[in-house]
């Protein structure tokens, strides 16, 4: 029998079985470690052994498992990389193995790992997706399939931390293991080592890159307004562009700082530092000191897709400013708070009248920007799309909070804060009426079934009972750090 299709008909009966028989835990009285350890074990067990293919994972999937869907529909032998997908769901399992040393953590964690690995690209990162179906893997250049095809996909993508988001559980993988696993090290590294590569001169990454840039065709200049700009949509190659849409330098920096914290290799600060004096030209001079989702080669705000217009952005400046603020914590340096300042300032003033604030400000009018549902730029907020955010989140007052505390920090006080945020691991008991909902919803096969549906599926296709990875994250966590509590 086919390997694939035994795989498929081992998850069916698993699940069958499980069906039958709908676990109540009868927990009358206040859940105990020992309770919560085995619920734990028994999550662990079913989403290792049943749910992952080939030790990966999507987004969600029919409580059966006969469906399943990441960003996009995929088929049973696809696996996701977007969190909450495959990387996501293995530094889950590494954070309860480190708080509790349950070692059926660990081998499901050296699984994602090799899972991850078998999709790394020859440009050293990772795509959307990891193919195992044999005839989709011969379309992607992945690194263990041998030498690369001409016409195989070798695109490394920074958007929604797919790439950084391998790189941060294998590095910290690596180091859990001591460094004693070459082929994770390798893996690692190699990966590393193409984003370096990748920066641009001035300090950003592209969204996303196969080789890396030619220096000369990149001069470094400071970000500015251009004269025009087309309010209708030009068919680009953004992908090019100097991109912090959907914080993918932010997740790059950060991930540079955790790779030098990791390895000691002071390349790897070095390009973190880069990156934060990208951002100082980055930002815009007077009078919308924030930034951009993406600049072309003369630093100007450009288009991406056709939703989103060469602008100020409400919704990744918060982001820049949070992590302006880190470095000013890690550095000391002023010019990084002095900036993160102004920027607060000029978003404060420009709040919508709910208290939120546009994804997108006009260049130099500050107008909000909107599209219709037909894609037609206009300044009425009356007929959004539906799949984007045009519309988001005032985060203003935390980092505001942030700001005022840091900036009563200097010398050695600041080090000793910085050092104390770096080290910050969220290992706090959960509360008792949090770990006996979470036992208590567990079925007989240890899944968590809820109520949902799979977007990518229309009409009676459409399953109304879903596992999401996203739920077993949030409840592996909440019971490792409940068993973890009897060794505080």
């Amino acid at each position: 029998m086919n390997p694939m299709k035994a795989s498929f008909a081992k998850r069916v009966l698993v699940v069958a079985i499980g069906l039958m028989s709908i676990c109540d835990w009868g927990l009358a009285d206040d859940p105990s470690v020992m309770d919560a350890r085995r619920a734990l074990l028994k999550s662990v067990d079913f989403f290792h052994r049943t749910v992952a293919t080939e030790g990966g994972y999507v987004y969600r999937y029919a409580s059966d498992l006969t469906l399943c869907e990441g960003e996009e529909k995929t088929g049973l032998t696809t696996v996701w990389i977007e969190p909450p997908g495959t990387p996501a769901v293995g530094m889950a399992y590494l954070e309860a193995y480190r708080r509790t040393g349950e070692a059926a953590l660990l081998n499901a964690a050296l699984d994602t790992a090799k899972c991850l690995m078998r999709g790394q690209l020859h440009s050293g990162g990772w795509g959307n997706s990891i193919e195992f179906d044999p005839a989709e893997r011969r379309q992607n250049a992945y690194r263990v399939d041998g030498p690369m095809t001409e016409k195989a996909r070798n695109v490394t993508t920074l958007d929604d931390n797919k790439t950084q988001s391998v790189i941060r559980f294998l590095a910290n993988l690596d180091q859990q293991l001591e460094f004693k696993d070459p082929a994770v090290q390798e893996a690692t590294l190699y990966a590393l080592e193409a984003l370096l590569n990748a920066q641009f001169p001035n300090g950003a990454w592209p969204q996303g890159f196969s080789a890396p840039p030619n220096a000369a065709d990149f001069p470094v200049v400071k970000a500015s307004y251009p004269k025009t700009w087309s309010r209708d949509f030009p068919k680009i190659d953004y992908k090019v562009f100097y991109t912090l849409n959907d914080n993918s330098l932010v997740d790059t920096l950060r991930l540079m700082l955790l790779a030098h914290q990791i390895y000691g290799d002071e390349r790897y600060r070095k390009a973190a530092m880069e990156a934060g004096e990208f951002l100082l030209l980055a930002q815009m001079p007077e009078p919308q000191p924030a930034w951009a989702q993406q600049y072309d080669r003369e630093m100007h705000p450009a288009w991406a897709r056709k939703f989103e217009p060469p602008s100020v952005t409400g919704g990744e400046s918060q982001k820049v400013i949070e992590i302006l603020v880190f470095l000013y914590q890690e550095t000391g340096e002023a010019k990084f708070l002095d900036a993160a300042k102004k920027a607060h300032r000029y978003l404060a003033s420009s709040a919508l009248p709910s208290g939120k604030l546009a994804r997108f400000y006009e260049l130099q009018s500050n107008r909000p920007l909107y599209f219709t549902r037909d894609y037609i730029l206009t300044y009425d907020d009356s007929d959004l799309p539906t799949h984007y955010g045009f519309i988001v989140s005032n985060g203003l007052a935390k980092l505001e909070e942030k700001i005022d505390k840091v900036s009563k920090l200097q010398g050695t006080k600041l080090t000793e804060y910085a050092n104390r945020q770096r080290l910050a691991r969220n290992d706090e008991r959960p509360g008792l009426n949090e770990v006996r909902s979470v036992i208590a919803s567990m079925d007989d096969r240890g899944a968590w079934v809820e109520a949902g549906k799979l977007l990518t599926y229309k009409g009676d296709q459409a399953p109304t009972r879903i596992i999401e990875s996203k739920t077993f994250i949030k409840n592996l966590d909440i019971l490792s750090r409940y068993v973890a509590s009897e060794n505080q």
